[in-house]
């Protein structure tokens, strides 16, 4: 009997792999099988990424990559120069006009009397390269003069008595 209850013990504590091949074969597809689950995985999860052929979308990204990165404007030299107080309404009226973010509010001696003692070149210096919350002006829609046009024209209307800009003498080779 001791015979008999020993198979049996033994039997009942053996696993379902009973040979060496299915050994075998079973550690490789406990190994292998889970690397193709991953790879699935990420294939499903990352498909959604995936941009179908021919999609617009990709058209457009395209060609924000390949854009130019610079543009040449060639502005008319020859226009009509305009007066300070046209470059005031069209640029300078939008924070002067209320005071917006400490500038000087349009036609307020007080808040105008230190920055008139810089002198219009001052002035226009500070217009053109930007000063507290204001952006530099120069480069924009209106010429160097045009801007030191409208710097005189706020300071005059706040006490100062600078002269307008005079347009610049055509050069020589334009005369001819």
């Amino acid at each position: 009997m001791s015979d008999n209850s020993h198979d049996h013990a033994h039997e009942a504590h053996t696993g379902p792999v009973k040979t060496a091949k299915q050994l075998v074969w079973t550690s490789i597809a406990s190994f292998v099988l889970p690397v193709f689950i991953i790879i699935g995985l990420v294939n499903y999860v990352t498909s959604a990424n995936k941009e179908a052929p021919g999609n617009s979308d990709s058209e457009k990204s395209l060609a924000m990559r390949i854009q130019k990165v610079g543009t040449v404007e060639v502005r008319d030299a020859n226009r009509p120069l305009k007066s300070g107080e046209e470059v005031y309404n069209a640029q300078c009226a939008a924070c002067h006009a209320v005071g917006a973010a400490g500038a000087p509010k349009f036609g307020d001696a007080g808040a105008w009397g230190p920055r008139i003692k810089q002198g219009l070149a001052g002035l226009t210096n500070s217009a053109l390269k930007g000063k507290g919350a204001m952006g530099a002006q120069g480069g924009g829609d209106f010429s160097d003069i045009e801007i030191s046009r409208a710097a005189a024209y706020m300071a005059n209307k706040g006490g100062a008595k600078f002269e307008e800009p005079k347009a610049p003498a055509p050069a020589e080779s334009d005369k001819k």
